[in-house]
Formats: C-alpha cells, sequence, structure tokens
C-alpha cells in the first residue's frame, strides 16, 4: 500500500515537473488547411481638407473666392469688430490694391512738380510698405504675438478710410480749391485717419502686452497721419 502510494506521487511529481507548453512541438499543421491570404489594414476616412484641392478648382471659381474673402476683409476693416478672421486669413491682395489705387491718385496732380517736391509714385509706394514694415518689426520686438504678414495685412487694409477718402477729396476739387474745398477734405481727412488708426489698433491692441499697447499704437498713428497729410496736400495739376 505504501508502495503504490509513492509510485503514483512520483508520477504527479513527474508530469508537474514538465514545461507547460511542452506539448506544441508534437502538433503539425495539416496541409488542408490554407496560410495564404491578404492582410487588409484599415484605413481612416478622407477628411474634408484632404478631399478638398485648389488643384483641380476652375480659375473662376478660385478668383471668385479670392475676391469675397478681401471684400469681407474690407468689411471688417469698415466695421471693427473682435474678430480673428481678418488675421486668420490673411492676404497681401487688398493691401497692394490700395497702395497702388492710393499712389496712383496722388500722382496725378501739381504736387508732382519738382518745384514743389511732390511724392511721385515710387515715393508714395514705397513709404506706404516700408511704414508697414517698421511697425511690423516694432510690434514684433515688443513682444507681440502675431506674425510679420498678419501685421502687414492689417496696416494695408486699414488704408482703405484713407483710400475712400482721396477719392472724396479729388470730386471735392473738382468744384475748386477754395476755403470751403479745404474745409470739406479737412474734415473727411481727419474723420478717415481717424477711422484707419481705430481699425488698425483695434486688431493690434490685443497681440500686445498691456503695458506696450502705447508704444504700438504711437508708430500707428504717425503712418496713418503721413498718409492723411499727403493726401489733404493734394491739389490738382491746372
Amino acid at each position: 500500500m505504501t508502495f503504490h502510494f509513492r509510485v503514483d506521487k512520483m508520477a504527479e511529481v513527474d508530469e508537474s515537473s514538465k514545461p507547460m507548453f511542452a506539448g506544441l512541438s508534437d502538433v503539425s499543421i495539416s496541409g488542408d488547411i490554407p496560410v495564404e491570404g491578404e492582410i487588409n489594414v484599415p484605413v481612416g476616412t478622407p477628411s474634408h481638407d484632404d478631399e478638398y484641392s485648389t488643384l483641380d478648382e476652375p480659375v473662376k471659381d478660385t478668383i471668385l473666392r479670392d475676391l469675397k474673402a478681401v471684400g469681407k476683409k474690407f468689411v471688417h476693416v469698415m466695421y471693427p469688430k473682435k474678430s480673428s478672421t481678418l488675421l486668420r486669413d490673411w492676404d497681401l491682395w487688398g493691401p497692394l490694391l490700395l497702395c497702388v489705387t492710393l499712389a496712383l491718385m496722388l500722382q496725378g496732380g501739381s504736387v508732382d512738380s519738382k518745384e514743389d517736391g511732390g511724392p511721385q509714385f515710387a515715393e508714395v509706394f514705397v513709404i506706404i510698405w516700408f511704414g508697414s514694415v517698421i511697425i511690423t518689426l516694432n510690434s514684433k520686438l515688443l513682444g507681440g504675438t502675431i506674425s510679420f504678414f498678419q501685421s502687414l495685412c492689417v496696416l494695408g487694409y486699414c488704408i482703405m478710410p484713407l483710400t475712400v477718402a482721396m477719392v472724396v477729396c479729388r470730386l471735392v476739387l473738382l468744384g475748386g480749391s477754395g476755403m470751403v474745398s479745404f474745409i470739406v477734405r479737412l474734415i473727411v481727412v481727419t474723420a478717415s485717419f481717424s477711422w484707419s488708426t481705430f481699425a488698425s489698433t483695434a486688431f493690434l491692441a490685443d497681440s500686445q502686452p498691456s503695458n506696450r499697447k502705447a508704444l504700438v499704437v504711437y508708430p500707428v498713428f504717425l503712418f496713418y497721419f503721413v498718409i492723411g497729410w499727403m493726401i489733404l496736400t493734394f491739389s490738382p495739376s491746372a
């Protein structure tokens, strides 16, 4: 009785000492079971941004979309409010159009004569863009959070009120250049200058440190003041 008990215990010990997966070496895959196949990796559904591409878009649709974007930015300048549209979707087409228009209108007058030393087209163009670059660099050095081209976009689009003032002044000068004409032009230019300064600071002020906003607004004030002075002192050629 004792002998059989010891043999059974030894058998149990031998079985328990075997590795857990020892029997797997005897398992073979039958030739009837196919092991070939294709591995299909699920691919995520394409997003709207992946499907949308301007490469396949007609030129007409592209031009119309860009014109609508420029028009929306003009509306934001005329009715400035806290919105990131002008900063997020920046472009330089609108500022370029306004700059060229203003330079062309300032060129056709007696101020172009060498005696008066009036600005030529290139001079107006350089003053506007060079002034914008200087204000942008000043804003960045003072700790501004907007990019270089976003600042150029805001400063360029905010020339729109002054460009409108230039058109009004040209119409007023058609009736003469007397004292009444000067007073009307002074009122129009002052209102446009104030609107341009207010609109630009409305977009740029929030991107500056609170203790340095005055240092950013002052160059903007001088920039639009110079443009307004050129418009006010413009007189048509005889």
